[in-house]
């Protein structure tokens, strides 16, 4: 029997610092090991340094196009899972991002339980499930 890690490793990608700080919170306390990077360049930073099982990416973020910040995720880490998160309007980019490698989308503001529930599914996805 595969041994499992207790923790999904979530890399947190978004702009809006409040949001991303109480998303963590929230889902640390649902036992998620969070990290978060403000910037898309930020979480480059972040990817180089660590293994994650899934990111959550916002696509329009001031630094970097989330499509430019996927494709650069993809190249550095094949196997990590990541759930685009995208403004009302925006779901053809994020269909976009699908072609790309994404695993899935979501259009914010989403709900706190659909996202946990992406986020679970990614995670088995990336274990193989």
């Amino acid at each position: 029997m595969q041994e499992k890690k207790d923790r999904i490793r979530l890399l947190l990608v978004d702009d809006e610092r409040g949001y991303i700080n109480v998303l963590a919170n929230r889902l640390s306390k649902r036992g998620i090991e969070v990290s978060k990077a403000s910037s898309g360049s930020q979480g480059i930073q972040i990817l180089r340094n660590r293994d994650f099982d899934v990111a959550v990416l916002d696509l329009k973020m001031e630094d970097m196009d989330g499509i430019e910040v996927l494709k650069i995720f993809k190249k550095m880490d094949p196997e990590l899972e990541v759930i685009m998160l995208t403004g009302h309007g925006s779901e053809r980019a994020a269909k976009q991002g699908i072609e790309f490698g994404a695993f899935d989308y979501l259009t914010k503001p989403c709900e706190f339980d659909e996202l946990l529930a992406k986020i679970n599914e990614a995670y088995k996805s990336s274990q193989g499930e």
